[in-house]
């Protein structure tokens, strides 16, 4: 067969040039559109469901949250386990479903199952959240935020309200999660005497402040020729107005809130906080979706920031870009892959023009080596693997093969046009017995060497999410 091959190549020289052209043009259009990531996706199909309790204590959200989550989950299709964390106010499950399973079918199943215990957790408890689906990665870059002009307070606000939806717009980015800073929210303290005096219960204070904070429909006015809706603008929006909430009491006189309560606005209370080289900041982490390219995403994201920074630095605002960018690491192995060519192509000319003195036997060697490393984008791309590290690590050592092997042959078929020079025998002939000759040995030799990495590509579980694609790269 390799003979045949051979034998065709050299009759039809043009075809190869243009198979070869149109692998190269193919390759180069491959590697550009290409999903980039650190890693290849290692993490089983998952599902994270976060339950916020606010004012119980671990035991009672364990009890009243996450068993009954964990009961409703734990018989699904495909589950494999199930983990759960549980603190103060906040339950947090996740759930592992077999590798072979879509990771968008195993949060429909989740999803599905939520529906039916969310009715049964006990009052006050919110409705569980299921987690964007994000990469096994995660992280596309940490912001840190620094200001001298702006409170803690302000800060924060800044970057929820305004910079953070900028960048969740940014197409391939699932979650933005804010760290430190101080969270804005409206206080209601309440005189407990000034309750009792007044013959108010507490639960009429929390009634009128959700009536006071709540968006409450108009309804509408019937005419002859159209329907009117009415907008109802009572909502508050400041302490200074839910002071002015009037609570009914039992005397027929109305009360203000703010007789018998004092009403700030003041910081949420902190579970942590940040420091961003040494001052009190906002640390905001971005994290990619599920398949997302890494490098085109993160490119994107800084573009956006671009943009954001004259507006930052009027208002005194100091941005950190580059706390964690994951997209480094893989710029700096395309770095190195491009690197290892270059100094393979350069080892190459040097030996065999110092051996051969033959220009043209060095091209046909030159590029033998892009080629061979195009064909293999080529296949990584159509099995649906991201080019990460461990591909292009699998790249890098497979190299070395295709160095040798191209400098055999086309040493072997020098040596044969020089030996038979004089003697009348067609050029052709010479180069097929040439290729004959070096091909197998070197064909089975490669072969041998596939064959001690073929264990890899029969790993499962995380070790074959990691080492597979190296494997499968570098053959």
């Amino acid at each position: 067969m390799i003979s045949s091959i051979i034998r065709w190549s050299l009759r039809y020289p043009l075809v190869v040039c243009a198979l070869a052209a149109t692998l190269a043009v193919y390759g180069v259009l491959v590697l550009t559109r290409a999903k980039y990531d650190v890693f290849p996706e290692f993490v089983p199909p998952q599902a994270v469901v976060q339950t916020e309790a606010p004012g119980m204590v671990a035991e009672q959200v364990e009890l009243l949250v996450t068993l009954p989550i964990e009961q409703a989950i734990s018989g699904a299709t495909g589950v494999e386990t199930v983990r759960s964390e549980t603190i103060s106010g906040l339950s947090v499950v996740t759930v592992t479903f077999r590798e072979d399973m879509d990771p968008y079918r195993s949060r429909q199943i989740v999803a599905e199952a939520l529906g039916e215990v969310a009715a049964r957790l006990p009052l006050g408890v919110k409705t569980p959240k299921l987690s964007p689906l994000v990469s096994s990665t995660m992280d596309l870059l940490k912001l840190g935020f620094v200001s001298d002009k702006l409170s803690p307070m302000e800060l924060r606000d800044l970057v929820q309200w305004t910079i953070r939806p900028r960048l969740l717009a940014v197409p391939g980015v699932a979650r933005a999660t804010l760290y430190g800073g101080d969270e804005r929210q409206i206080e209601v303290q309440v005189e407990p005497r000034e309750l009792i005096a007044r013959d108010l219960a507490f639960g009429d204070v929390v009634a009128a402040v959700r009536s006071a904070t709540g968006v409450r429909g108009g309804g509408f006015i019937e005419t002859p020729n159209q329907r009117v809706l009415i907008e109802s603008r009572g909502q508050t929006l400041s302490a200074a107005a839910l002071g002015e909430a009037v609570i009914p009491a039992s005397s027929g006189a109305p009360l203000r809130l703010h007789d018998f309560a004092t009403v700030t606005e003041s910081a949420a209370p902190k579970f942590g906080d940040t420091l961003i080289m040494g001052k009190a900041g906002v640390l905001l982490n971005l994290s990619s979706q599920y398949g997302a390219n890494t490098l085109e995403v993160t490119r994107s994201l800084e573009a956006a920031l671009e943009e954001l920074k004259p507006s930052l630095e009027a208002r005194g605002v100091k941005l950190y870009a580059g706390l964690h960018r994951p997209a480094t690491f893989i710029e700096n192995a395309l770095h190195g892959i491009r690197l290892d060519v270059l100094i393979g192509a350069v080892l190459i000319t040097i030996v065999l023009f110092l051996f051969l003195r033959d220009l043209r036997s060095v091209l046909v060697a030159f590029v033998s080596i892009p080629l061979a490393l195009l064909a293999a984008v080529i296949a990584v791309d159509a099995h649906g693997w991201t080019v990460n590290t461990m591909t292009l690590g699998g790249l890098a050592v497979a190299l070395g093969v295709v160095v040798d092997d191209a400098i055999i042959g086309v040493e072997n078929i020098v040596r044969r046009l020089r030996g038979a020079h004089g003697t009348g025998e067609r050029a052709r002939e010479i180069i097929h017995y040439a290729s004959v000759e070096v091909r197998a040995p070197v064909v089975y030799a490669t072969f041998v060497v596939v064959l001690v990495l073929a264990p890899m590509l029969m790993l499962s579980g995380l070790q074959g999410s990691f080492f597979g694609p190296l494997a499968a790269s570098f053959s």
